[in-house]
């Protein structure tokens, strides 16, 4: 039978989805430019680029209004930390979908959310999420890592795994349900988020297998051992804050899997 050219009601429905993406930025004058680069030129998706900065002493604000003529949605002002600002981002939010992208990171390729997109037109999904890759400032082009979210289980929460966040994507209607992220975590809010979240047994996910999301290494969770202890107290108090059994021992035995991530020269 001839194609009449017309889409069906699925293909409509997931055609018109809309995400939002949410970066939050301070001080970030030196690598915003190729974050906004790297959302504008997402394509075949609606997008609604939120950027809420934690009013910057540089020149942020002013290089997204240079090269951010596609950001819908521009905040400038004090805030109580990271995920405070995450938690604007959300509340400004109207897509169906939202996703995170750190202020120094860029998305693997120009399909990115074209894909995510097309995952979300089954409609019992609640979150897609997949890999990043990890790159040096001085070697941009140079992969040294990969994080890879297919280990990741539920049950092992206790043992301090979750997905890669900044490849998490969100039904939004999900945070209404489930919370937004808790301010008084200074570098785990986002596993908070997961140990709350993907303990509800209605919850639908699925994992993409391929790199989402390259990340500059030097952000506030890799910046050397201090915010690894940080982050390792932070995971172990978000557990016990969400009735999950753990200990030491579990949280520090996924690091001899980490090191299998790093990419050989």
């Amino acid at each position: 039978m001839a194609s009449t050219g017309q889409r069906s009601p699925n293909e409509s429905a997931v055609a018109s989805m809309i995400i939002s993406i949410i970066t939050v930025t301070y001080n970030s004058a030196a690598t915003i430019a190729d974050t906004l680069r790297s959302v504008a030129s997402q394509s075949g998706v609606e997008i609604e680029h939120i950027v809420i900065d934690g009013a910057s002493k540089d020149d942020t604000v002013a290089q997204v209004r240079r090269h951010g003529g596609h950001v819908q949605t521009l905040v400038s002002e004090p805030d109580h930390g990271i995920y405070d600002a995450m938690n604007k981002g959300i509340a400004a939010a109207t897509g169906d979908i939202v996703g995170f992208l750190n202020a120094d990171d860029r998305y693997a390729h120009d399909i990115v959310l074209a894909t995510i997109q097309q995952m979300f037109g089954d409609a019992a999904l609640d979150i897609v999420f997949g890999d990043v890759a990890f790159f040096h400032p001085a070697h941009p082009d140079q992969l040294i890592r990969r994080y890879r979210s297919d280990r990741f289980r539920p049950g092992l929460i206790g043992w301090g795994w979750m997905p890669a966040h900044p490849s998490m994507f969100v039904r939004r209607t999900l945070f209404a349900d489930a919370g937004s992220f808790k301010k008084n975590y200074r570098i785990a809010g986002d596993f908070e988020w997961v140990a709350r979240t993907f303990q509800r047994p209605d919850l639908r996910y699925r994992y993409l297998p391929e790199i989402l999301v390259h990340m500059q290494t030097g952000g506030v969770s890799t910046r050397g051992w201090r915010s690894t202890v940080l982050l390792n107290r932070e995971v172990m108090q978000a557990c016990r804050d969400n009735n999950i059994p753990t200990n030491w021992f579990k949280i520090l035995s996924k690091y001899p899997f980490k090191l299998l991530e790093y990419v050989r020269p």
